[in-house]
């Protein structure tokens, strides 16, 4: 991804207000309903923002100070020295699928490249003290997701984290690593190599955090939101009933993410997370296929790389050429099946069998015996 050029005084202001302490994701969603945008917010009198309940008591006197104490300038100067690209949730560029949930980060740091086509993307996580078993199974998932086409997103922790973004390395896929810390203040420190490599694959680092930021007891659980935020569903391989990773699949639920859970030994307390996660509706998950037969629709459409049209549902990624090309034909208004027919090029005795394949995957609906639309 090209670093921005200077940015403007608008987003110079969303830079600063991300640096003022106490103005989460949450309490800056709260004020711009308010004020309308960061401008107006570090403009507001003393007055305007006593109207507003702070969680922190300091915060206050943060903001009606915050112009005189903090300079964006150096924030910026020092991301473009280090090809780190600053993204405002009002930009184009801003991931689609993290807009949804409701706590967006109000800016993002990318290192690395980022693209439409990375929404279509799983999340694979786990326990930092991953077994044989659990590293051989992130191994085997990360492999066939990344050979359907999906993008990798994880957290570049030890363990299963690390699994997953090595995996995909290897198997040629993209890889997202969601930060805790600042970009360049890589944790562990372990993984520095890996985040380099990563970023040097076609992949890319995000972060909320400035790139110095260090590393806090707080920031994990915020990236964990972020993690199943940009995916369109989670993975656990393994993980303690107690963890981060529990954490993690609770957003999930909560962002409308679909759940998958791979089972493990009942004796095993890497395994318990998994399954009471499982008992609780999470798909059980033995193989690429179990996570693309769940998933549905994605908010919009995406075009891979090697594809040529447009696709917006994962499980279009299986389909032949003919299916394929009858999909093409169906629209999202009624679609006779003579005008798919005469659309494709085909004959009817290949168009059937293709209509039936795309509605028993529930990528399409027949109206009746003749009339289809696409769901």
């Amino acid at each position: 991804m090209t670093p921005s050029p200077t940015p403007s005084p608008e987003i110079l202001d969303e830079i600063l207000l991300s640096l003022v302490e106490g103005v989460g994701s949450r309490t800056y969603q709260r004020l711009i309903e308010r004020f309308g945008n960061a401008t107006a917010i570090l403009n507001a009198s003393r007055r305007d923002l006593s109207l507003y309940n702070f969680h922190q008591p300091n915060t206050l006197e943060q903001l009606l100070t915050a112009r005189e104490r903090i300079n964006p300038v150096p924030t910026v100067e020092l991301c473009q020295n280090n090809q780190i690209d600053i993204i405002p949730l009002q930009d184009e560029r801003y991931p689609k699928q993290l807009k949804t949930i409701p706590d967006p980060p109000p800016l993002l740091y990318a290192q690395g490249t980022l693209l439409p086509s990375d929404a279509f993307s799983i999340a694979v996580i786990g326990t930092r003290q991953c077994s044989r078993y659990g590293k051989r199974q992130t191994e085997f998932l990360t492999k066939t997701l990344v050979q359907r086409g999906f993008a990798i997103i994880s957290g570049l922790a030890l363990g299963i984290d690390g699994a997953a973004h090595y995996a995909a390395l290897q198997n040629k896929g993209k890889t997202i690593a969601v930060l805790g810390s600042g970009l360049l203040r890589v944790y562990p420190t372990k993984h520095k190599m890996l985040a380099k490599k990563i970023v040097q694959s076609g992949g890319c680092l995000l972060s909320e955090l400035p790139p110095l930021h260090p590393p806090t007891i707080w920031s994990f659980p915020q990236r964990n939101r972020l993690v199943s935020g940009l995916s369109l569903g989670v993975l656990v391989v393994e993980a303690p009933l107690r963890s981060g990773t529990m954490i993690t699949a609770r957003l999930a639920g909560e962002q409308g993410r679909d759940i998958f859970a791979v089972p493990g030994s009942i004796d095993l307390i890497n395994s318990q997370g998994c399954n009471q996660l499982i008992k609780d509706g999470a798909y059980l998950t033995e193989s690429a296929d179990d996570i693309l037969n769940v998933l549905g629709p994605m908010g919009q459409s995406v075009v891979l790389p090697g594809m040529s049209t447009a696709m917006r549902h994962p499980k279009e990624i299986s389909l032949n050429d003919v299916e394929r090309r009858v999909l093409n034909c169906v629209g999202f208004a009624e679609t006779s099946l003579d005008s798919i027919v005469s659309a494709s090029g085909l004959e009817l005795h290949q168009v059937l069998p293709a209509l039936l394949v795309l509605k028993t995957k529930q990528i399409i609906r027949g109206l009746s015996t003749t009339r289809f639309v696409r769901m």
